[in-house]
């Protein structure tokens, strides 16, 4: 098939270099040409383990090829992937200008006869019949659209794997042609087929990410308690996975959940349910201990910290991925900053990015042992695996204090404490 994603980010970009690598024909349009120049010449532009490989692999075999022209890509399209951002507005919104922006676009040069227009974007229930309705009053009188939705679940940091191996592909659409080229296309790629209609598939991406921000905020809730009553919460968290009903996938306690998708998607939940007079108190809540599992890690710092010089390991809102959209990195380190503490910074990824952010107010190491030198103590936002094994020895001997404040509980207490560390965890001080 020849098919089109309009958008080159952690979604778009991806999903189009592994459809590219079945044999298909990929046409990615941007609106950039300082990177899609650096596309064609094989920089992925984001980090994601295994991209880079994958797309120069796919320029060499000239099965994708990147664009800002539509009237190049669309009109030889069989399917049209719409993969653009949908930032939230300040209300909580969903912002979704720039997906009926390139809805006009696409429209303007499909092709007479049948295209499949589906949207990747995460978008609220009833957006795809507006992308149509868009569509329809600008296509061409021999053009006919067959809208589709066929949202993504991928995770930053392994989307090649989770693109191939889903648990489920779900394809929403009202048109049985556009439902039969969707399977076709994803034959290659294993999990679950979810066959629906347009409104079921957008909510099913909500509901989806609105669950998984639930359970990590009740993690934190859970965490809460054990830093009042002595509990450890990785105990009690185990244990509570354990139940085959619940599972521990997700219950992740530590400073919060940030990113591209939950923070937005919740957000856009509980603006998507006022609207409609739903009683959103469940998600907000969600939202809150988020907040609460910030501001309560700060709390921590602040009043073991007084003044000088932190170390900071880990500003990417996940391990694997240079993403810094809503991390809670962001979040402490201006509050660190505004509390008048110098703070040296370190992860694999996400310095230029964090430096596009916070200019020279931050210094920035070359590792990890760097950023600790002459710190009064340590503390560590990402869950990086270079972080995990570390030699603690010589962590200690870099340190002014051997004080590790740990937001993603990487460390065993016991074992660090032997090393003659203090040592704080998030729901561990038992």
């Amino acid at each position: 098939m020849t098919i089109t994603f309009i958008g080159h980010g952690y979604v778009g970009l991806v999903t189009a270099c592994v459809f590219a690598d079945f044999g298909n024909k990929v046409w990615v349009i941007g609106h950039t040409k300082e990177k899609l120049e650096r596309l064609k010449k094989g920089d992925p532009i984001i980090f994601e383990p295994g991209l880079k490989e994958l797309l120069e692999k796919n320029l060499k075999a000239k099965r994708i090829h990147f664009t800002d022209e539509y009237d190049t890509a669309v009109p030889e399209s069989d399917i049209v992937f719409i993969a653009v951002g949908t930032p939230p507005k300040k209300s909580g919104e969903a912002d979704l200008s720039t997906v009926f922006a390139v809805a006009e676009k696409i429209a303007k040069h499909l092709k007479n006869g049948e295209t499949v227009v589906s949207c990747k974007s995460t978008v609220p229930v009833g957006t795809n019949l507006k992308v149509k309705e868009i569509m329809s009053g600008l296509k061409k009188k021999d053009a006919e659209i067959l809208e589709a939705s066929c949202p993504e679940f991928l995770r930053e940091g392994t989307g090649i794997y989770d693109t191939l191996h889903p648990d489920r592909v779900v394809i929403g659409s009202d048109s049985k042609k556009a439902i039969t080229l969707l399977l076709e296309l994803h034959k290659p790629i294993s999990g679950k087929r979810v066959v629906t209609n347009l409104a079921s598939a957008e909510l099913i991406k909500y509901a989806s990410n609105a669950m998984l921000a639930t359970k990590i905020s009740f993690a934190n809730l859970v965490s809460f308690y054990c830093e009042k009553s002595g509990a450890d919460v990785e105990k009690v968290l185990d244990a509570v996975g354990l139940d085959n009903r619940i599972g521990r996938a997700f219950l992740y306690p530590g400073i919060g959940y940030g990113g591209s998708c939950l923070p937005k998607d919740v957000k856009a939940l509980i603006d998507n349910g006022k609207s409609n007079g739903i009683d959103t108190s469940l998600l907000q809540e969600v939202e809150d201990i988020n907040q609460t599992a910030q501001k309560n890690f700060l709390e921590r710092i602040l009043s073991e910290v007084k003044k000088g010089k932190i170390a900071v390991w880990g500003l990417a809102f996940k391990s694997n991925t240079d993403d810094i959209r809503f991390a809670p990195s962001l979040f402490l380190l201006q509050s660190l900053l505004d509390n008048g503490f110098k703070l040296s910074v370190y992860d694999p990824e996400a310095m230029k990015n964090i430096k596009g952010r916070f200019g020279d107010s931050l210094h920035y190491a070359q590792d990890p042992y760097e950023a600790l030198k002459d710190a009064d103590a340590l503390c560590v936002l990402t869950e990086w695996n270079e972080f995990k094994q570390i030699d603690l020895n010589k962590v200690k001997k870099l340190l002014k204090t051997p004080l590790i404040l740990d937001g993603r509980n990487i460390y065993e207490p016991s074992q660090v404490k032997k090393l003659g560390f203090t040592y704080f965890g998030v729901g561990r001080n038992v």
